[in-house]
């Protein structure tokens, strides 16, 4: 069975983190470096962005993790140190100062960075900074905690999640933190998400586990539309809750793919719910599809509608824009048969039924949107296929965040 539990990214046994200010952001009340590592080596998987434009720290960590293995992670907030001349050399600079202060091998640390794109990253901060990250690293939820707000750009809450779960009679535990406010937008991985487990599981299979996992969760989140060209979601597997290796696939495999897909779920909501400016979490979930790739191409089409978006920052029930969507979303779909419905805690109403409008009332309509966390029920026929896609309304305060985001 699953239990949510605390501790976040150190909420397995063998980790440790700290977040400290470095000095990288101006803000010096703001943590900016966050650091994670495993008493051991642990197995590591990864996925990145699919921009072409791609931050040096990702080229550096594909390298450093291409054996399925890594120990540590250094990220830091205030510069993305992306389109450098020097970013490689940075961030294997990073790497190298990281290990060197933890005992380990360079090869053995993962790097991210993030915040503004085109600006050199002066590794100075960080090098005078990593005396301080390692004596603050704790295996306390206070070392996660930290840590999960160091990675923060513009993002209003820290992300951290943790569960526990057996796999072959051991009690194993999973957690992760989070960054990712805006540039998000599905097609991996949209945000910086750094996980860690003591479950024991082979390179091969942790992959495999999180390429997987992805397609339904980090791909399903979209901000603004806008895919980052740092976006990574890593994570570290060391084996310490003692269970036998899971190297197939199998019950103990699936166990820890539900496991998994728990705390990133948890993520996704956590992302979506504080996309920046947002005042509502979206979360869509389309049923009746024919085939998965309809069911998502509609989820998808939806959440990323800015017209719906804000919509549901007006409280205005436009169920016209749900309609508008899923016909340029290029699914194929009976418009016909489709049926839209929104829910929240004060309530569910019925908007539309077989493509056509019906009576409702609009101020039921309206105290139900005004809720923080909506609900955009649709059904498009009766096939047994079904996603769901996260997502935020659309406020002023988005164009206030960007118009000066540099300045």
């Amino acid at each position: 069975m699953i239990q949510y539990i605390n501790g976040g990214v150190i909420a397995a046994k063998g980790y440790k983190a700290s977040g400290v200010h470095c000095g990288i952001r101006k803000n010096r009340t703001k943590r900016d470096v966050a650091l994670i590592c495993s008493d051991v080596p642990a197995s590591a998987a990864a996925v990145y962005t699919t921009n072409l434009v791609k931050g040096a720290p990702l080229t550096v960590t594909k390298n450093h993790i291409a054996n399925g293995i890594a120990q540590a992670v250094i990220c830091n907030s205030g510069n993305a140190n992306t389109c450098n001349a020097d970013g490689i050399e940075v961030a294997e600079k990073m790497a190298a100062l990281t290990a060197e202060t933890l005992g380990i091998r360079a090869e053995d640390v993962i790097v991210a960075s993030t915040g503004v794109i085109g600006q050199p990253l002066d590794v100075t901060p960080i090098k005078n900074g990593l005396p301080q990250l390692k004596a603050e690293l704790t295996a306390e939820s206070v070392g996660g905690a930290n840590a999960a707000e160091a990675i923060m750009t513009t993002d209003t809450v820290a992300k951290e999640v943790a569960v526990s779960f057996t796999v072959d009679g051991k009690e194993c535990r999973l957690g992760g933190i989070a960054k990712g406010s805006g540039m998000i937008h599905p097609n991996m991985a949209t945000m910086l998400v750094f996980l860690t487990t003591d479950c024991a599981i082979s390179a091969e299979m942790l992959k495999k586990a999180l390429s997987g996992d992805i397609r339904n969760t980090f791909n399903m989140v979209s901000i603004d539309g806008d895919t980052s060209t740092n976006d990574m979601v890593a994570i570290l597997a060391n084996g310490m809750a003692g269970n036998r290796e899971i190297t197939e696939d199998g019950e103990a495999y699936r166990e820890f793919a539900k496991a998994l897909n728990s705390v990133t779920v948890q993520l996704c909501r956590m992302i979506a719910g504080d996309g920046e400016g947002a005042t509502k979490l979206l979360e869509c979930t389309v049923t009746g599809a024919n085939c998965e790739k309809t069911a998502k191409t509609v989820a998808k089409s939806v959440i990323c509608s800015s017209l719906l978006k804000a919509a549901m920052f007006g409280a205005d029930a436009n169920w016209g824009r749900v309609l508008c969507a899923i016909g340029y979303s290029g699914a194929d779909v009976d418009v016909t048969k489709v049926d839209v419905a929104f829910r929240s805690a004060k309530g569910t109403i019925s908007v539309c039924e077989n493509g056509a409008g019906i009576p409702f009332s609009e101020e039921i309509a309206k105290e139900i949107l005004l809720e923080k966390e909506i609900e955009i029920l649709i059904s498009v026929g009766n096939g047994d296929y079904s996603a769901s896609a996260w997502g935020c309304d659309l406020t002023y305060d988005y164009v206030k965040i960007n118009g000066d985001y540099r300045t």
